[in-house]
């Protein structure tokens, strides 16, 4: 007993080392250049095939051969990425979606390519580099990792490293060769990858989609060490791969043991799901699936043209039409991950999970193996099976409420491999399962018929998430997620309404796929190639449906006729031209052929060319000038009638006039009883061992201004976010007027009349301005059809601007915008995050007009801001905050003054 311990031991340590290879070359990278770098296992299949070419294929010695892999070729594909993929994105500024997408596009490239190269066929003559005994890995493993954590903690080029991952263009401008660190690290991790896959590859299947998908499931490892912590990696490389050994000396029986023999094999995927799903995530910057912009209009009869493409195949016969039953389901499946990702915004590289969950359903419901339930024929067993996974898009959609980037993209990849793992590959599962066609349908020309309604039915079901108050909701969510919620946008059931439809949309096309090839067959299914369908939707179009449909007949068509492999290398091109392309292809071709185009008629002179941009300014003017004009007239226009109700209560200031009402502008003359007060009591909030609250209490009550100034790092900041319900103080208290509301989330306060703005501007660029104003009126306190209306008149947005998209607007524009948003709810207390940035001295002066006439009609206005002549001008009572505390209060006059004096020399 105790030689076959150490035996499994030995061989849970061979493992165990071969992960910590993976973790080291993960985390390095992702410290030297802030990727996480979903390739990884892709150059590590690539450079175990090399070693096998280079030895068996043409003989080579193997010392020579590992020199020249893992020497030469790994570091040097590391090189080449870092210089032609990745640098440029960097120097755009490093956008996550971008990033994200090209490191999948590597992935997929490379996989593509080894596929065209060596075959789809898995080898079993991989030649072994070390022996099986695992000491000489182990030492290796060590001494990298010691190496490596000495080199970034106390060497001058470990703390250039690390000034480049926190700011590279600081770390420029500070004399560090940017560009040369990240080179390191991406030769360095490639050279790990390559060393892991040369390890691996004797030990397991190599094939092109095998050994990735191997490496990429241990990435759990780096995920558990938090990405920064080598010593950490490899102790739970060490840890999970000799536990996994040793559970193979377990011989349940009874029910479990399928189950548990599945666990034991994998229990580094199971160790994936715990880190991506429970642990704390990484990398939590913002990542959509690509960079939000204006839609780019198609030509008129596209969809002419794709229906007439999608009904050639009823002219096809034989292997042609058989091939091409697969596209309209694919299409469906793909018209998942547009809901998803195109219209919530949301990353899911676990979609293929769901697909294949569709099939496997509705295979067992057709043949009436699913618990519980009696045997159904093909489309009631379809449909039954839609909705029985439609309720599991919450493995995705939960885990999505509290994380985004880099931190979603690991949960729904762990989810797609942990249910292809203990599902897909399981005989207790998919034993002997066959999937025949309905009746009436059982020809390919029939079938294809069938999926053509059953797609007609899939696209106004995608379309409609488009349309409407949901799909702005949608599009406000995908744009700018903090500045939905603060719309009042339930963000978190609209991320399930997402996810549950994309299950429901994946499960239909999966089913869909698997009647057509007649069986249920787990590689349709496999991760892999849902992260192919990933970037297939991303490159043609995420919120594109006649993207997702032609990124499905180009992957089927393509692998279809030609070697396999085609595919996957031509999106995967795509993909890393996603950086250069930010609109997509297709306006990419369309711009490159207004340019090429020849120009007609005579070219204006420089001087012509100035008269025309001055033409141009002064038509854009009076837009500008509205929203000062307008703000008079509506300030004339209603004095009278402030003056008519009397002086407002509370202390007047002496000397200053009362602002006007904008009760008829905004339509907030509701003159229901006094808003409600709100107020926070003993507000403590610590950061690790730094206090920024420190028992802070504050009143704001209806029709005043209220201002909070002092030092960067005083606690305004924080104090802003508890109010507004973005963050969760440790003690105290939020009231509205006697209600608490601490625990409520931020959308919910503005549901109950707390609007905020940013510091930040948290505009949704893909909408109009008269959208995104609407989504604060739907989403608001008070749903009045009109207010839209009024609130883009008060603030000048009514002429030709409204119809814009905010994308490309200018700073003081979208402030008025996001202040229309706020407003357009009705809200009875108004936060204020620093609302003069950016603006010039006109914009401010209209600004302060518009906010005196909210105060004036009984509006609580909280205002958080640096220009000091603006709060004198505007606030009834000012705070000072310095260390987390208020250490100051009173008239803005006083109290600026004092703190002038004490800050004087």
């Amino acid at each position: 007993m105790s030689s076959l311990t150490y035996d499994l031991t030995l061989a849970g340590l061979s493992v165990g080392s071969a992960a910590a290879l993976t973790g080291i070359g993960l985390i390095v990278t992702y410290r030297a250049t802030g990727v996480l770098n979903f390739a990884h296992g892709a150059i590590a299949m690539v450079c175990a095939y090399a070693l096998r070419q280079c030895v068996v294929e043409w003989r080579w010695p193997l010392w020579a051969a590992a020199t020249v892999t893992l020497l030469v070729l790994a570091p040097g594909l590391g090189v080449l990425l870092e210089r032609f993929v990745f640098r440029p994105l960097s120097v755009l500024g490093g956008d996550p979606a971008q990033t994200l997408v090209a490191s999948l596009g590597v992935f997929v490239l490379l996989v593509g390519g080894a596929a065209l190269l060596w075959g789809p066929g898995a080898r079993d003559d991989a030649p072994r580099l070390v022996p099986d005994e695992p000491w000489g890995q182990l030492a290796v493993v060590l001494v990298l990792a010691a190496g490596v954590s000495a080199t970034i903690r106390w060497t001058r080029f470990g703390r250039r490293l690390r000034a480049v991952v926190d700011d590279r263009q600081l770390a420029v401008l500070c004399g560090i060769d940017a560009d040369r660190v990240a080179a390191a690290g991406w030769a360095f991790g490639s050279c790990t990858a390559g060393l892991t896959g040369v390890l691996l590859a004797p030990y397991v299947r190599l094939d092109p989609y095998g050994l990735p998908l191997l490496v990429m499931e241990v990435v759990a490892v780096a995920v558990a060490a938090r990405m920064r912590s080598l010593p950490v990696a490899v102790a739970v490389a060490l840890g999970i791969g000799v536990a996994q050994s040793q559970l193979t000396r377990l011989h349940p029986s009874g029910w479990a043991e399928p189950l548990l023999q599945a666990v034991g094999a994998n229990l580094f995927v199971v160790a994936l799901l715990v880190a991506a799903l429970v642990l704390p995530g990484v990398g939590a910057r913002d990542a959509l699936p690509r960079t939000a912009g204006a839609r780019v209009p198609l030509p008129p009869g596209t969809w002419i043209v794709a229906v007439v493409l999608f009904l050639l195949p009823l002219g096809f016969a034989g292997r042609d039409l058989h091939t091409s039953v697969q596209v309209p389901a694919l299409g469906v499946i793909l018209l998942s991950l547009v809901v998803v990702m195109g219209r919530g915004g949301q990353i899911s590289l676990g979609q293929a999970a769901y697909a294949g969950l569709g099939a496997l359903f509705t295979a067992l419901l057709a043949a009436g193996r699913f618990p519980g339930l009696p045997r159904l024929p093909e489309l009631a067993a379809l449909a039954v099976a839609v909705l029985l996974v439609a309720p599991l898009g919450v493995l995705t959609g939960w885990p999505a409420i509290g994380r985004q980037g880099l931190a979603l993209a690991l949960a729904t990849f762990a989810v797609g491999v942990g249910v292809s793992r203990f599902v897909f590959a399981q005989p207790y599962a998919t034993a002997g399962l066959s999937l025949g066609r309905p009746a009436g349908f059982d020809g390919d020309r029939a079938y294809y018929v069938l999926e053509l309604v059953l797609l007609a039915g899939a696209l106004p079901a995608a379309r409609a998430l488009r349309r409407g108050r949901t799909g702005r909701a949608l599009a406000a969510l995908r744009d700018h997620e903090a500045g939905a919620q603060a719309a009042g946008v339930p963000v978190p059931s609209l991320k399930l309404l997402a996810f549950v439809s994309g299950a429901a949309l994946a499960a239909l096309g999966g089913g869909m796929l698997g009647m057509g090839l007649r069986a249920f067959d787990p590689a349709a299914y496999d991760p892999v190639r849902g992260l192919l369908w990933f970037a297939a939707v991303v490159v043609l179009g995420a919120d594109s449906t006649l993207g997702a449909l032609a990124a499905a007949a180009l992957l089927v068509g393509l692998d279809a006729g030609a070697r396999g492999g085609v595919a996957a290398a031509v999106i995967g091109v795509l993909a890393l031209l996603v950086g250069r392309l930010p609109e997509g292809p297709y306006e990419a071709l369309r711009t490159a052929a207004r340019r090429l185009r020849p120009r007609r008629g005579e070219q204006l002179t420089p001087l012509g060319a100035r008269v025309r941009d001055r033409l141009r300014h002064e038509r854009s003017g009076p837009a500008h000038r509205s929203a000062v004009t307008g703000v008079t007239a509506v300030g004339r226009g209603q004095r009278r009638h402030a003056e008519a109700r009397g002086p407002r209560p509370g202390p007047a200031r002496p000397g200053r006039t009362p602002p006007p009402s904008p009760a008829t502008a905004v339509g907030s003359a509701r003159r229901s009883p006094p808003s409600p007060v709100l107020t926070a009591r003993g507000l403590r909030v610590r950061y690790g061992g730094f206090t920024a609250l420190d028992g802070v209490d504050l009143l704001l009550p209806p029709g005043r201004v209220v201002a909070v100034v002092g030092p960067n790092g005083a606690g305004k900041s924080t104090l802003f976010h508890c109010l507004a319900g973005t963050l969760r103080p440790e003690r105290g208290q939020v009231l509205l007027g006697g209600r608490d509301i601490t625990r409520l989330p931020a959308h919910a306060r503005t549901r109950l009349g707390i609007a905020r703005t940013f510091q930040q501007l948290a505009v949704f660029p893909t909408l109009t301005v008269a959208d995104n104003v609407r989504v604060g009126a739907e989403q608001g306190r008070v749903g009045d059809p009109a207010a839209v209306e009024r609130t883009l008149r008060l603030l000048g947005l009514d002429g030709p601007v409204r119809a814009r998209p905010a994308a490309g607007l200018p700073t003081g524009t979208l402030r008025r915008v996001e202040l229309a948003r706020a407003l357009a709810g009705g809200p009875r207390v108004l936060l204020l995050d620093e609302p003069a940035a950016g603006l010039d001295t006109a914009e401010v002066a209209a600004l302060a007009r518009v906010l005196k006439a909210l105060a004036a009609d009984g509006t609580a206005l909280l205002v958080v801001e640096h220009d000091l002549d603006l709060v004198a001008g505007l606030a009834d009572v000012a705070h000072v905050m310095t260390a987390g505390r208020i250490v100051a209060s009173g008239p803005p006059g006083s109290v600026l003054d004092a703190l002038g004096t004490a800050a004087g020399p």
